[in-house]
């Protein structure tokens, strides 16, 4: 068991392991030195076969970093992050330092109260409209990690991107490992990881998009016609860009629960390498797709688990002694 170091380190590890993951892989370790945790891939749950490239695995890494780096700012301290830092191994993919004091900004408290509330909801959403603020919240919370947010409603690429996740689905329904892989982290009860069933969405009477984790025991019900959909992209698409990009995705999740607005990902069409570039030239090809949700407001949905902190922490020396 690895004992952390202070308290604003403990409420900091509880705060990343909220980041959202596929198929709820929760695919980190963090390691602890004094006033020092390193963020690592955890390479025995990348998904083979949604997800061999370890596109998402890293994005879910990003996401965890973002909150770490919220929960420290908001217990008052600075977390100085570096990204890579060590060349030689690609598999640790940020480190941050605690760093001086600090007063932490509205906007840092408020998200950082935000992380335990967010969770993916699968749920239908009402037809309600995101107001111009709040969308505008959410594309400025992107910018700030240095991605871009597009509304595919705005863009008039709605209809044509929905197309492509259906493509995807239906790919991917016709897949037999991705399928297996899908059941395998499917949960009948709740465990530490992967999607109970009790967190997944009812079956689609009708609507635009498909689901993916669906409860077969409910009645089949009506989503919204016009959903909200958004494409997070950033400029280039290195595995660094990746981790940033989910700093950007959990930055806009976040703004969006502090909204009181719910969301669910699409990650049908960036899982099959040639629809996510369909994808890419969809969007006029400026920037590189990293991840597809949706967001609305939804009524109450059910958090997925998350492994205790004992099982995703280590000390960097242990692994070292013969």
């Amino acid at each position: 068991m690895v004992l952390t170091r202070s308290p604003v380190v403990a409420d900091a590890l509880r705060a990343a392991v909220r980041a959202p993951s596929p198929h709820n892989t929760q695919p980190w370790i963090f390691e602890l030195a004094p006033d020092t945790i390193d963020v690592v891939l955890d390479e025995s749950r990348i998904l083979g076969a949604c997800d061999p490239e370890a596109r998402e695995a890293r994005l879910a890494c990003g996401a965890a970093l973002l909150n770490l780096r919220l929960a420290i700012a908001a217990a008052g301290r600075i977390g100085e992050v570096e990204l890579a830092p060590e060349r030689a191994r690609p598999s640790l993919l940020a480190r941050v330092t605690l760093g001086p004091r600090h007063r932490p900004t509205t906007a840092e408290r408020r998200l950082a109260a935000a992380i335990p509330r967010r969770y993916s909801n699968r749920r239908p959403f009402t037809d309600e409209p995101v107001p111009l603020r709040l969308r505008t919240a959410v594309r400025e919370a992107a910018r700030e990690e240095g991605a871009r947010l597009v509304l595919l409603d705005e863009a008039g690429l709605l209809e044509a991107t929905a197309g492509l996740i259906r493509r995807a689905d239906h790919v991917q329904h016709l897949d037999a490992a991705f399928q297996r892989e899908l059941r395998a982290w499917t949960r009948q009860t709740s465990e530490d990881d992967g999607v109970p069933r009790s967190a997944g969405g009812p079956r689609s009477a009708g609507g635009l998009l498909p689901g993916r984790y669906v409860n077969e025991g409910g009645a089949p019900r009506v989503f919204e016609q016009d959903p909200l959909v958004a494409v997070l992209t950033m400029p280039n698409d290195a595995p660094i860009s990746q981790v940033r990009a989910g700093c950007a995705m959990q930055r806009v999740l976040l703004a969006a629960t502090d909204a009181g607005l719910s969301a669910s990902f699409y990650s049908q069409p960036i899982e099959i390498p040639a629809i996510r570039g369909e994808l890419r030239d969809l969007l006029g090809g400026a920037g590189h797709p990293q991840t597809v949700f949706r967001l609305g407001h939804g009524s109450p949905g059910v958090k997925t688990p998350r492994r205790p902190i004992e099982a995703v922490t280590r000390d960097p020396r242990e692994e070292e002694r013969p």
